[in-house]
């Protein structure tokens, strides 16, 4: 197990992709801490599983819109995990609002949007940066979107901040050097979860029609990858897509 002694915070941990995405470091020896804003049973599910399958995991609340709570949290997963080697911000939010609706894209969702997706993925890291630095190497993933690299997804809002996220993986990979690598996976299209529930019907069937393999981003690799990141020693402010190869993403 390549995680062995190690210690993650997952934010999102009770969502479809950060759940995934905490099982597999929980796999690879990993001690795993999981936030949640409300949805604490999905999260004991998410911990119930690494643990079943012999692992060491914990959930804890976490409002990310909140940084005197974002210090706390920080604060309390390094006491329980016994410091802090890899942060994956994976907590986001979105909700459906089709491109051309200017309208219904008001001030207080796109600070919501922004707030959840952009502003607490850097507290997050600023909080956690001593705590990442003191290993023999830190890690963190961004966990953005497609819709960040190419102009279509749950709203503008939700494309401008995950845009915002990318940037900020390379800012930060900058900053963070040379005790810590600060790399992004952009997700597209991911069945049967939350947030492609609140895609508009449209942009769900042009990213199904449009995936040159067929099929459109699966959890599994998304975690995948995290993993490839976090057990690297060379590979600092990427962003590598997961969408089955949509053209519009290939950069």
């Amino acid at each position: 197990m390549r995680l062995t002694g190690k210690a993650a915070l997952v934010t999102g941990g009770s969502g479809d992709i950060g759940g995934a995405i905490a099982r597999r470091l929980g796999a690879e020896g990993a001690r795993v801490a999981v936030t949640y804003v409300g949805a604490q049973a999905a999260a004991d599910a998410t911990v119930a599983d690494i643990r079943a399958a012999g692992g060491d995991a914990w959930a804890v609340q976490l409002d990310q819109r909140d940084p005197e709570a974002i210090v706390t949290c920080v604060a309390a997963v390094a006491d329980q995990l016994g410091g802090l080697d890899i942060l994956i911000n994976n907590a986001a939010w979105n909700i459906g609002i089709p491109f051309p609706d200017l309208a219904a894209l008001d001030a207080q969702i796109w600070d919501r949007v922004l707030e959840t997706n952009l502003r607490a993925p850097f507290l997050l890291a600023r909080a956690a940066a001593d705590l990442l630095k003191a290993g023999d190497g830190g890690h963190i993933v961004n966990i953005s979107s497609a819709g960040g690299i190419s102009p279509g997804s749950s709203s503008i809002a939700y494309s401008s901040s995950k845009a915002g996220l990318n940037h900020l993986t390379r800012c930060l990979a900058v900053a963070m050097a040379p005790q810590v690598a600060v790399n992004c996976v952009a997700p597209g299209l991911v069945e049967e979860t939350r947030m492609a529930g609140r895609l508009p019907d449209a942009v769900a069937e042009g990213a199904r029609r449009q995936a040159v393999l067929g099929r459109v981003g699966q959890a599994t690799d998304i975690a995948e990858q995290v993993v490839t990141f976090v057990t690297s020693t060379s590979i600092s402010g990427q962003t590598m897509v997961v969408d089955g190869g949509m053209p519009g993403s290939m950069r």
